[in-house]
């Protein structure tokens, strides 16, 4: 809880801190990988930080969390805090790194802001910043310990025993642990950071679904080679798993995390809807593959757009999954339709039309733009915001719309 001085201060002083959040987030990025290179090495996606990416979902978390302690003085933002936490243990975030960030932090928002800091403001948003920082210690606490690691030491070594193009541009990889040792529990819906060694001596990392039933001793991510953009380059991880990983080779993955997972007691009746566009449909594919290992009779609605069937990661399969499935149906979106689905509809996902089950828990991954246009349709259509859970690739905008 924000004490009552602080909060009036932060109230007074949040347009100004919110307006300069973004030149503030990259003051502080520059002095500190400045001073702590280290920290690129495995930590930070270099990636985000050239786009900003990084920059807008730093300062999109600080203004969110001061307006939530604002708007509601006796609770925390949970869903937001909750799903930081998770991006920060498949990265290995330790304690001890909440204080480097502060100094730096804080030192940028008294350059940006200059004698507008003055020690009343400094304590306001420093109690802000320590009780998020507080909140995300203890949640990263828990997650470790019921990962069985220890604090950010995350990382184990996996085996390719597979190798799977699926599309043109997406390929799968099926890993064993290489140390002899059990595969971590994992969740259906959930992710793993991939860490690898670039031609620079640079270790990157980024997050990929598990696409595959997560109950046994084998994991597969699906991987999109991500094209680079007037904006933005190719991208780093995902190029490198196309073109040098095979068979045989050795990957380095964190334990699983994330906080949009299957609910699937044994009698869990809850219907599903799972709703995807393109690379998005990983996790629901791996969500379809334990409910069939369950041999869940739950309704489970599938609504997924893409391209083109060529262009349907996991097509095959998932048709097969809810084959197996008595309570389920699929409805596909193309926008290039082919002969491989008669049954498909033309054009963008539009749920006009679509029945969709009463009191259904939804999954929804995939483009920004896209869970913002169907979280809207969805809210439209009468389901619940709390029923909507979603799923980001990437540190882009923590609410994928309004009403979150």
């Amino acid at each position: 809880m924000l004490s009552a001085e602080s909060a009036a201060v932060v109230r007074a002083t949040l347009p100004a801190v919110g307006g300069a959040l973004r030149e503030i987030t990259t003051r502080f990025y520059g002095a500190m990988f400045r001073d702590r290179p280290e920290l690129l090495d495995g930590m930070f996606n270099r990636g985000n930080q050239a786009s900003g990416a990084q920059r807008r979902a730093l300062a999109g978390s600080i203004a969110g969390f001061a307006t939530a302690l604002l708007d509601d003085p006796d609770s925390r933002p949970d869903t937001l805090l909750d799903r930081i936490a998770h991006k920060h243990a498949a990265v290995g975030v330790t304690d001890d790194q909440y204080t480097i960030v502060h100094k730096y932090l804080f030192g940028a928002i008294a350059e940006v802001l200059g004698d507008a800091v003055t020690p009343e403001v400094a304590a306001a948003w420093d109690e802000v910043y320590w009780l998020m920082a507080g909140a995300l210690i203890g949640r990263e606490a828990r997650l470790y310990q019921d990962a069985g690691v220890e604090p950010g030491k995350v990382w184990r070594p996996w085996t390719v025993v597979e190798r799977r193009t699926e599309t043109p541009d997406v390929v799968s990889f099926v890993l064993r642990p290489a140390d002899g040792e059990p595969s971590p529990r994992a969740r259906a819906g959930q992710y793993v950071s991939v860490r690898v060694l670039m031609a620079d001596g640079v270790h990157q990392l980024r997050q990929y679904s598990l696409s595959s039933d997560p109950g046994g001793e084998l994991r597969r991510i699906t991987v999109k080679r991500v094209a680079g953009t007037a904006d933005a380059p190719d991208g780093e991880v995902s190029n490198l798993l196309h073109t040098q990983v095979q068979e045989g080779d050795e990957l380095t993955l964190s334990a699983p995390f994330g906080d949009v997972f299957l609910d699937d007691p044994a009698d869990a009746t809850t219907p599903v809807v799972l709703v995807s566009a393109g690379i998005g449909g990983t996790p629901m594919t791996s969500i379809l593959a334990h409910l069939t290992a369950l041999g869940s009779t739950r309704p489970v609605l599938v609504l997924h757009a893409d391209r083109s069937p060529a262009d349907h990661a996991l097509r095959t399969e998932t048709g097969e999954l809810v084959g197996q499935l008595p309570g389920a149906r699929a409805v596909f979106w193309y926008e290039r339709p082919g002969p491989e689905e008669p049954d498909a509809r033309e054009g963008l996902m539009n749920l006009d039309g679509i029945e969709l089950p009463e009191n259904a828990t939804v999954f929804l991954c995939g483009p920004l733009p896209f869970m913002r246009n169907i979280r809207g349709q969805l809210l439209g259509a009468g389901v619940p915001a709390q029923r909507i859970r979603y799923e980001v690739f990437g540190p882009d905008l923590w609410l994928p719309g309004p009403a979150a």
